[in-house]
């Protein structure tokens, strides 16, 4: 029986060793070739003193290695740290520092990037290098030990007799987040957070060995991590993809017969944006969102495209893997819902007082079950404000079960079905009215000529908040007029944008979402404004 995520991968070698279980490039290996690198480093890891529960981090571009050391650092007994690929050398030392990582796996590029931080590493002490190359400890002025990945498996003896006992409740990853509101914070999860992750998404997905996933989200991020351990645990394959153009992500498709795709908002639209033949894509048997909500008409125009695949609309949080997602079947019906909660765990919309919103209001979501997380990993104070005591758990109850609260405003209707809102640290207060920013991005979207959109509020004297618009054009033929018309038509007054702002693209962030920090503090800067306040 699988209990931690090592056992993912040991189960579906004794299903069977040859199939192919991950393909990159050119190349594929399979699961037993995967198991081998995977019990050599471990191995090595543990022989040059890896205690249990250390921590490891990993910072390189998809690659087998990258899906090696996952699996590896679990089975070692030390914590996958996973750090986005586009990360600068400066968020690298703050999350090695912050999480006391031992150990960097990495590529020879990247080490060189962080030469210069060897002085601001705190507890790092040895790197592993990846790709072509030679380790040249005598060029480096670096004191922490380098060898080089070719060498750890060529000496390998695997020796299974020394690796630790791990179970269920031990930790297996931090992922930090994108860190929008400040320095990352680096959620923590167990073993059973991240094996149930596995077994619920995949029960609703349908996921069997037949599935071949494309993984283009990073492992850093919650969801490109329970990609890999929902194919893996279910004897599927797994393709690993960078994608630099939404054509590639095509072509990755075809060539493979991809089944699943999985996709932050931004790539789905993107690949509205360009022309490609439905037949080519046959292979895909669905398709999900994360990361945000996807605009009404681009929904429907993707069901439209491809109406042999299911469509999956989800909404999910670090904190807790996946909360919800609307069964495939009601997508045309009710193409703007999250769904309801997930198969084992419980959603519940909260007011201020934390008692359950009727249907019809709008509450914060607040999600309980096994997916829920640790905290932030070393950081009490935002941990205490995010995962609370259970409000609805019995006083009897002596050992209070600790539930995640999102931090985002939601509303459920008569049938029980969830739609989002937005942020609660985002929701525009103008002259009384509460104004969602998700709404008024949904109808900018609908406008022919808008290619992104993000909505805020500004600090105003008289109103509290006035609202402004920030898209990004298809075209630039795109006029602030004809954007304020088009919002006059279809929002009530109070929600109209006083101000519109047209950019040639709007920034995103390494997971594909739209920067909203970064655009917030530009838009601040050029207006003057020191503090990001918000009126709620």
């Amino acid at each position: 029986m699988v209990r931690v995520l090592h056992d993912i991968l040991t189960e579906s070698i004794a299903k069977g060793p040859d199939k192919q279980a991950v393909f990159f490039k050119e190349q594929s290996m399979t699961y037993d070739q995967v198991g081998a690198n995977v019990r050599s480093l471990a191995s090595y890891l543990i022989a040059h003193g890896l205690q249990k529960g250390d921590r490891v981090a990993f910072w390189m571009e998809k690659r087998f290695e990258e899906v090696i050391s996952i699996f590896a650092i679990s089975m070692s007994g030390a914590v996958n740290v996973p750090i986005r690929r586009l990360s600068t050398a400066a968020q690298v030392v703050h999350i090695l520092n912050d999480s006391g990582a031992k150990v960097l796996l990495t590529t020879y590029s990247r080490m060189q990037e962080l030469r210069e931080h060897d002085h601001e590493l705190e507890s790092l002490a040895l790197i592993i290098c990846v790709g072509d190359m030679e380790v040249d400890q005598a060029a480096s002025t670096s004191a922490i030990q380098q060898v080089a990945w070719s060498d750890i498996l060529k000496n390998a003896n695997g020796n299974e007799s020394f690796h630790p006992r791990v179970v269920e409740t031990d930790l297996a990853a931090i992922l930090y987040t994108s860190g929008s509101t400040g320095k990352p914070k680096g959620v923590v999860l167990t073993h059973r957070n991240i094996v149930a992750g596995a077994y619920t998404v995949s029960e609703y997905l349908k996921i069997t060995e037949n599935d071949r996933l494309l993984s283009i989200l990073p492992f850093n991020f919650d969801y490109g991590l329970n990609q890999l351990t929902t194919a893996v645990l279910h004897h599927a394959s797994i393709v690993l993809l960078d994608p630099l153009f939404p054509k590639d992500v095509l072509q990755i498709i075809a060539k493979h017969k991809v089944t699943g795709l999985a996709a932050v908002a931004a790539t789905w639209i993107q690949l509205l944006q360009i022309p490609w033949d439905a037949e080519k894509l046959a292979s895909l048997r669905y398709m999900t969102n994360s990361g945000g909500a996807i605009p009404e008409h681009y929904v429907l125009d993707m069901a439209d495209r491809l109406p042999h695949a299911e469509i999956y609309l989800m909404y999910g949080l670090t904190e807790a893997f996946r909360s919800t997602y609307l069964d495939p079947a009601l997508v045309r019906e009710r193409p703007t819902s999250m769904g309801k909660a997930i198969p084992g765990e419980e959603i519940v919309i909260l007011d201020e007082n934390n008692k359950p919103v009727q249907p019809g209001q709008i509450g914060e979501l607040v999600h309980r079950g096994a997916l829920v997380a640790q905290g932030y990993w070393g950081d009490v104070e935002n941990t205490s404000i995010r995962f609370r005591p259970n409000p609805m758990q019995p006083a009897d109850v002596p050992l209070r079960e600790i539930v995640v609260f999102s931090g985002d405003y939601v509303k459920i209707d008569e049938q029980g079905f969830l739609y989002f809102i937005g942020r609660k640290d985002e929701m525009i207060k103008y002259a009384g009215n509460r104004v969602s920013p998700t709404e008024v991005e949904e109808v900018l979207y609908k406008h022919p000529k808008v290619k992104d959109s993000m909505v805020l509020g500004i600090p105003d004297d008289v109103y509290g908040q006035s609202i402004k618009a920030v898209v990004a054009h298809k075209d630039g033929s795109l006029s602030r007029e004809e954007l304020i018309s088009h919002c006059k038509a279809m929002l009530p007054p109070y929600m109209i944008p006083g101000d519109v702002e047209i950019w040639d693209e709007l920034p995103r962030n390494s997971n594909g979402k739209i920067d909203r920090a970064q655009i917030r503090k530009t838009v601040y800067a050029n207006l003057g404004i020191e503090k990001n306040t918000t009126h709620l």
